[in-house]
């Protein structure tokens, strides 16, 4: 091994190539170098959970040494292991991940676990209600059957939010649209791998849907400042879409928009929720206040206290 170049050296064990990569990842100034390398033997090896492991003391097979050296060096240029290894794992199944997409993150997981608490809450037979009139009253005379919960996922990425809401309740319809072919490509893969029957359309937040009766509105947009990308970790800069990054000057613009366009559907979804970044939670809450058509706001902080993700609730 040199510093520029990582060459496996005589290792004796998985252990230690394990070990030397670390360091050499830690060293490129890779973020989690452990992890990383240790996500790209498991690849290299065709190794997961416990196998990997069990395997540390064994010899490191010379047939892969090539391709672990190739992998290694990726990684030290600052390439997302993720994008490396073509995986992420959300919501406990994996997920196709690629440059045309955000890699998912843990957090948002917990924006699916709070629509899907809610809408329990909201909906307790799983169905919507029955039509109503143009002021919201219920019809009485010739009123439609309650329908399936229509749920629209904005942003969908590489499908993590809209593909765990259809594989949890697959009685809801569940669409998502994005304004990039290449990310609903990705997401109508991870959608297949997961036999789930998502609705994918083309086009920007909620142009797509219009005339669409929707229950819920769930969306990840792009929230970081546009002046603040430069000085973001290069792993998110240099590599992931910066169409998927970027919220405009002050990080909003996707939530005033989506608020905008609510008059494009037959009636604003009872619940909402987006995820958001650091110190947003306040503005975006007010965004959600001032539209009107939700009674309660509900903001959900991450693992690490952070304020999230925002909810809105018509009850």
């Amino acid at each position: 091994m040199n510093q520029g170049v990582y060459v496996l050296s005589t290792v004796q064990s998985i252990r230690e190539a394990f070990a030397e990569a670390s360091s050499f990842l830690a060293e490129h100034g890779c973020s989690e170098p452990q992890r990383s390398a240790q996500l790209l033997l498991e690849h290299a090896l065709g190794l997961s959970g416990a196998a990997f492991y069990i395997a540390l003391g064994e010899p490191f097979p010379p047939e892969a040494k090539a391709e672990w050296e190739r992998l290694v060096n990726r990684r030290a240029t600052g390439e997302p292991v993720q994008y490396i290894i073509g995986e992420q794992e959300f919501y406990g199944r994996p997920f196709e991940v690629t440059p045309d997409v955000l890699i998912p993150r843990p957090e948002t997981e917990l924006l699916v676990e709070a629509i899907l608490r809610y809408a329990a809450e909201l909906w307790p037979d799983g169905l919507a209600g029955a039509a109503t009139d143009a002021a919201g009253a219920p019809q009485t005379e010739g009123a439609a059957a309650p329908r399936p919960l229509t749920a629209v996922d904005i942003g969908a990425g590489s499908g993590a939010i809209c593909v765990t809401l259809a594989a949890e309740t697959p009685a809801w319809r569940v669409c998502a649209g994005d304004i990039s072919p290449g990310a609903l490509a990705v997401a109508g893969r991870n959608a297949r791998r997961h036999g789930t029957a998502v609705d994918f359309r083309l086009g920007d937040l909620l142009e797509p849907f219009a005339g669409m009766e929707t229950d819920i509105l769930v969306s990840n947009p792009p929230y970081i400042p546009g002046g603040d990308i430069a000085g973001l970790q290069r792993e998110v800069r240099d590599h992931e879409p910066r169409t998927a990054l970027d919220g405009g000057a002050d990080g909003l613009a996707p939530y005033r928009r989506m608020l905008e366009q609510l008059p494009l559907l037959p009636a604003p979804p009872r619940l909402v929720g987006f995820e958001l970044g650091l110190g947003q939670a306040e503005d975006v809450a007010g965004l959600l206040r001032a539209a009107g058509h939700w009674n309660e706001i509900v903001t959900v902080d991450d693992l690490a206290g952070i304020p999230r993700h925002v909810l809105g609730i018509a009850r």
